[in-house]
Protein backbone atom coordinates (compact mmCIF):
# COMPACT_ATOMS: atom_id res chain seq x y z
CA UNK A 1 0.00 0.00 0.00
CA UNK A 2 1.39 3.28 -1.03
CA UNK A 3 1.48 5.63 1.96
CA UNK A 4 0.76 8.84 -0.21
CA UNK A 5 -1.89 7.10 -1.87
CA UNK A 6 -5.35 9.03 -0.51
CA UNK A 7 -7.40 5.55 0.99
CA UNK A 8 -10.03 5.79 -1.47
CA UNK A 9 -11.26 8.26 -4.36
CA UNK A 10 -14.51 9.20 -4.86
CA UNK A 11 -15.51 9.44 -8.49
CA UNK A 12 -19.15 11.64 -8.05
CA UNK A 13 -20.77 11.94 -11.65
CA UNK A 14 -22.18 15.77 -11.48
CA UNK A 15 -23.50 16.04 -15.25
CA UNK A 16 -26.60 18.96 -14.79
CA UNK A 17 -26.00 18.85 -11.50
CA UNK A 18 -25.54 22.56 -11.05
CA UNK A 19 -26.07 23.86 -7.46
CA UNK A 20 -27.00 21.05 -6.16
CA UNK A 21 -23.14 19.42 -6.35
CA UNK A 22 -22.07 21.70 -3.48
CA UNK A 23 -24.65 20.48 -1.02
CA UNK A 24 -23.85 16.61 -2.08
CA UNK A 25 -20.09 16.88 -2.21
CA UNK A 26 -20.35 18.97 1.37
CA UNK A 27 -22.15 15.26 2.77
CA UNK A 28 -19.97 14.03 1.03
CA UNK A 29 -16.71 14.99 2.49
CA UNK A 30 -18.44 15.04 6.23
CA UNK A 31 -19.25 11.35 5.37
CA UNK A 32 -15.40 10.58 4.52
CA UNK A 33 -13.78 12.96 7.57
CA UNK A 34 -15.97 11.33 9.81
CA UNK A 35 -14.69 8.01 8.93
CA UNK A 36 -10.94 9.70 9.10
CA UNK A 37 -10.26 8.47 5.33
CA UNK A 38 -7.61 10.08 3.66
CA UNK A 39 -9.54 10.91 0.44
CA UNK A 40 -10.14 12.52 -2.88
CA UNK A 41 -12.86 13.49 -4.73
CA UNK A 42 -13.05 13.80 -8.23
CA UNK A 43 -15.95 15.59 -9.64
CA UNK A 44 -16.41 14.95 -13.19
CA UNK A 45 -18.75 17.68 -14.79
CA UNK A 46 -17.97 16.98 -18.70
CA UNK A 47 -20.56 19.04 -20.73
CA UNK A 48 -22.10 19.14 -23.93
CA UNK A 49 -20.90 22.02 -26.05
CA UNK A 50 -23.49 24.81 -27.45
CA UNK A 51 -26.10 23.38 -25.14
CA UNK A 52 -29.46 25.41 -24.55
CA UNK A 53 -29.62 26.06 -21.68
CA UNK A 54 -25.76 25.62 -20.57
CA UNK A 55 -24.77 23.65 -17.40
CA UNK A 56 -23.50 25.67 -15.11
CA UNK A 57 -21.95 22.35 -13.02
CA UNK A 58 -18.19 22.99 -14.73
CA UNK A 59 -18.11 26.37 -13.00
CA UNK A 60 -19.25 25.41 -9.85
CA UNK A 61 -16.84 22.57 -9.46
CA UNK A 62 -13.81 24.80 -10.49
CA UNK A 63 -14.93 27.01 -7.61
CA UNK A 64 -15.31 23.85 -5.07
CA UNK A 65 -11.75 22.83 -6.45
CA UNK A 66 -10.05 26.17 -6.09
CA UNK A 67 -11.09 25.66 -2.17
CA UNK A 68 -9.98 22.44 -1.17
CA UNK A 69 -6.89 20.59 -2.78
CA UNK A 70 -8.27 17.26 -2.11
CA UNK A 71 -11.20 17.78 -5.04
CA UNK A 72 -10.13 17.40 -8.72
CA UNK A 73 -12.25 18.38 -11.46
CA UNK A 74 -12.64 16.86 -14.87
CA UNK A 75 -14.20 18.92 -17.17
CA UNK A 76 -14.57 18.07 -20.98
CA UNK A 77 -16.61 18.79 -23.72
CA UNK A 78 -18.50 15.36 -23.99
CA UNK A 79 -17.58 12.48 -26.58
CA UNK A 80 -19.91 9.82 -24.45
CA UNK A 81 -23.18 9.67 -21.99
CA UNK A 82 -22.65 8.15 -18.56
CA UNK A 83 -20.17 5.52 -19.66
CA UNK A 84 -17.38 8.09 -20.92
CA UNK A 85 -17.89 10.07 -18.12
CA UNK A 86 -17.28 7.30 -15.24
CA UNK A 87 -14.29 6.21 -17.51
CA UNK A 88 -12.76 9.68 -17.45
CA UNK A 89 -13.68 10.01 -13.66
CA UNK A 90 -11.88 6.38 -13.00
CA UNK A 91 -8.60 7.44 -15.22
CA UNK A 92 -8.08 10.59 -13.31
CA UNK A 93 -8.93 9.21 -9.67
CA UNK A 94 -5.51 7.88 -7.56
CA UNK A 95 -6.80 6.18 -4.63
CA UNK A 96 -6.32 3.10 -2.91
CA UNK A 97 -9.73 2.35 -3.91
CA UNK A 98 -11.94 3.89 -6.31
CA UNK A 99 -15.92 4.50 -5.67
CA UNK A 100 -18.20 5.81 -8.13
CA UNK A 101 -21.51 7.43 -7.47
CA UNK A 102 -23.76 9.41 -8.66
CA UNK A 103 -23.92 13.51 -8.04
CA UNK A 104 -28.03 13.91 -7.94
CA UNK A 105 -28.66 12.82 -4.26
CA UNK A 106 -30.43 9.48 -4.92
CA UNK A 107 -28.03 7.51 -3.47
CA UNK A 108 -27.37 8.71 0.43
CA UNK A 109 -23.10 9.88 0.33
CA UNK A 110 -23.08 7.64 3.65
CA UNK A 111 -23.53 4.14 0.99
CA UNK A 112 -19.86 4.75 -0.19
CA UNK A 113 -18.78 4.24 4.01
CA UNK A 114 -20.87 1.24 3.34
CA UNK A 115 -19.43 -0.44 0.35
CA UNK A 116 -15.89 0.76 1.78
CA UNK A 117 -16.26 -1.32 4.53
CA UNK A 118 -17.66 -4.31 2.73
CA UNK A 119 -14.57 -3.90 0.59
CA UNK A 120 -12.10 -4.19 3.58
CA UNK A 121 -13.35 -6.33 6.47
CA UNK A 122 -14.67 -8.87 3.67
CA UNK A 123 -11.62 -8.96 1.49
CA UNK A 124 -13.62 -8.21 -1.67
CA UNK A 125 -12.52 -6.76 -5.32
CA UNK A 126 -15.50 -4.87 -6.07
CA UNK A 127 -18.62 -4.10 -3.62
CA UNK A 128 -21.60 -1.98 -4.87
CA UNK A 129 -25.33 -1.95 -3.79
CA UNK A 130 -28.84 -3.10 -4.57
CA UNK A 131 -31.62 -1.37 -4.52
CA UNK A 132 -33.45 -3.14 -1.36
CA UNK A 133 -36.01 0.27 -1.15
CA UNK A 134 -36.86 2.29 -4.38
CA UNK A 135 -38.52 5.91 -4.61
CA UNK A 136 -38.22 6.59 -7.96
CA UNK A 137 -40.92 5.56 -9.71
CA UNK A 138 -42.75 2.87 -11.43
CA UNK A 139 -41.29 3.39 -14.78
CA UNK A 140 -37.57 3.37 -13.69
CA UNK A 141 -38.51 0.19 -11.43
CA UNK A 142 -39.96 -1.28 -14.31
CA UNK A 143 -36.84 -0.85 -16.29
CA UNK A 144 -34.43 -2.00 -14.13
CA UNK A 145 -36.37 -5.08 -12.77
CA UNK A 146 -36.59 -6.11 -16.88
CA UNK A 147 -33.47 -5.25 -17.50
CA UNK A 148 -31.52 -7.43 -14.50
CA UNK A 149 -33.88 -10.48 -15.40
CA UNK A 150 -32.43 -10.09 -18.87
CA UNK A 151 -29.03 -9.74 -17.20
CA UNK A 152 -29.42 -12.87 -15.31
CA UNK A 153 -30.64 -15.07 -18.12
CA UNK A 154 -27.74 -14.48 -20.03
CA UNK A 155 -24.81 -14.11 -17.44
CA UNK A 156 -25.80 -16.47 -14.66
CA UNK A 157 -22.29 -16.68 -13.33
CA UNK A 158 -22.53 -13.05 -12.16
CA UNK A 159 -24.07 -13.12 -9.52
CA UNK A 160 -25.66 -9.67 -8.19
CA UNK A 161 -29.06 -8.46 -8.05
CA UNK A 162 -28.80 -5.03 -9.03
CA UNK A 163 -26.41 -4.80 -11.64
CA UNK A 164 -26.64 -0.73 -12.64
CA UNK A 165 -27.11 0.29 -8.49
CA UNK A 166 -23.95 2.70 -7.38
CA UNK A 167 -22.09 3.73 -5.90
CA UNK A 168 -19.69 1.12 -6.58
CA UNK A 169 -15.95 1.04 -5.42
CA UNK A 170 -12.78 -1.32 -6.71
CA UNK A 171 -9.71 -1.64 -5.01
CA UNK A 172 -6.87 0.01 -7.29
CA UNK A 173 -5.34 -3.54 -8.13
CA UNK A 174 -8.52 -5.14 -9.59
CA UNK A 175 -9.16 -1.88 -11.56
CA UNK A 176 -5.80 -1.93 -13.34
CA UNK A 177 -7.27 -5.49 -14.42
CA UNK A 178 -10.25 -3.90 -16.02
CA UNK A 179 -10.43 -2.78 -19.32
CA UNK A 180 -13.58 -0.54 -19.56
CA UNK A 181 -15.35 0.44 -23.06
CA UNK A 182 -18.76 1.41 -22.73
CA UNK A 183 -19.57 5.16 -23.95
CA UNK A 184 -22.81 4.87 -22.49
CA UNK A 185 -25.42 3.48 -19.79
CA UNK A 186 -24.13 -0.38 -20.44
CA UNK A 187 -21.10 0.88 -18.40
CA UNK A 188 -22.40 -0.52 -15.08
CA UNK A 189 -22.77 -3.90 -16.38
CA UNK A 190 -19.76 -4.05 -18.19
CA UNK A 191 -17.67 -3.32 -15.21
CA UNK A 192 -19.47 -6.57 -13.08
CA UNK A 193 -19.17 -8.14 -16.63
CA UNK A 194 -15.33 -7.69 -16.72
CA UNK A 195 -14.37 -7.90 -12.86
CA UNK A 196 -16.63 -11.53 -13.33
CA UNK A 197 -14.74 -12.60 -15.86
CA UNK A 198 -11.36 -12.45 -14.58
CA UNK A 199 -13.02 -14.10 -11.60
CA UNK A 200 -12.80 -11.23 -8.78
CA UNK A 201 -14.96 -11.24 -5.91
CA UNK A 202 -17.85 -9.27 -5.86
CA UNK A 203 -19.92 -8.28 -2.95
CA UNK A 204 -23.29 -6.34 -2.18
CA UNK A 205 -24.61 -4.31 0.34
CA UNK A 206 -28.80 -2.70 0.13
CA UNK A 207 -29.39 0.99 0.32
CA UNK A 208 -32.63 3.02 -0.41
CA UNK A 209 -32.67 4.63 -3.60
CA UNK A 210 -34.75 7.74 -3.86
CA UNK A 211 -36.68 9.79 -6.10
CA UNK A 212 -34.71 12.67 -7.93
CA UNK A 213 -36.71 16.11 -6.84
CA UNK A 214 -34.61 18.46 -8.68
CA UNK A 215 -34.92 17.02 -12.47
CA UNK A 216 -36.57 14.45 -14.60
CA UNK A 217 -34.45 11.16 -15.04
CA UNK A 218 -32.17 11.01 -17.70
CA UNK A 219 -33.16 7.43 -18.03
CA UNK A 220 -36.19 6.73 -20.84
CA UNK A 221 -37.95 3.96 -21.13
CA UNK A 222 -35.86 3.70 -24.41
CA UNK A 223 -32.93 3.06 -22.77
CA UNK A 224 -34.29 -0.76 -22.12
CA UNK A 225 -33.82 -1.37 -25.79
CA UNK A 226 -29.82 0.01 -25.35
CA UNK A 227 -29.16 -2.25 -21.97
CA UNK A 228 -30.64 -4.90 -23.93
CA UNK A 229 -28.91 -4.74 -27.27
CA UNK A 230 -25.56 -3.99 -25.09
CA UNK A 231 -26.00 -7.53 -23.24
CA UNK A 232 -26.66 -9.72 -26.06
CA UNK A 233 -23.73 -7.95 -27.82
CA UNK A 234 -21.82 -8.86 -24.80
CA UNK A 235 -22.53 -12.09 -24.72
CA UNK A 236 -22.17 -12.83 -28.63
CA UNK A 237 -18.50 -11.07 -27.89
CA UNK A 238 -17.81 -13.54 -24.96
CA UNK A 239 -19.32 -16.76 -26.93
CA UNK A 240 -16.80 -16.13 -29.97
CA UNK A 241 -13.73 -15.57 -27.76
CA UNK A 242 -14.55 -18.78 -26.09
CA UNK A 243 -14.84 -20.35 -30.15
CA UNK A 244 -18.36 -21.07 -30.17
CA UNK A 245 -20.40 -20.18 -33.25
CA UNK A 246 -23.37 -17.81 -32.92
Amino acid sequence: MDPLRPDISVVILCYRSEEFVREFVSKMQETLERKRLRYELVLVANYFEGAHPPDRTPAIVTELAQQDPRIRTVIRPKQGMMGWDMRAGIEAATGETVAVIDGDGQMPAEDVIAVYEKLREGGYDMVKTYRAKRYDGAVRVAVSSIYNAVFRCLFPAAKVRDVNSKPKIVTHQALRQLVLESDGWFVDAEIVLRASALGLRIGEVPTVFYSNQRRASFVRPSAILEFVRELIRFRLKTLRRHGIRT
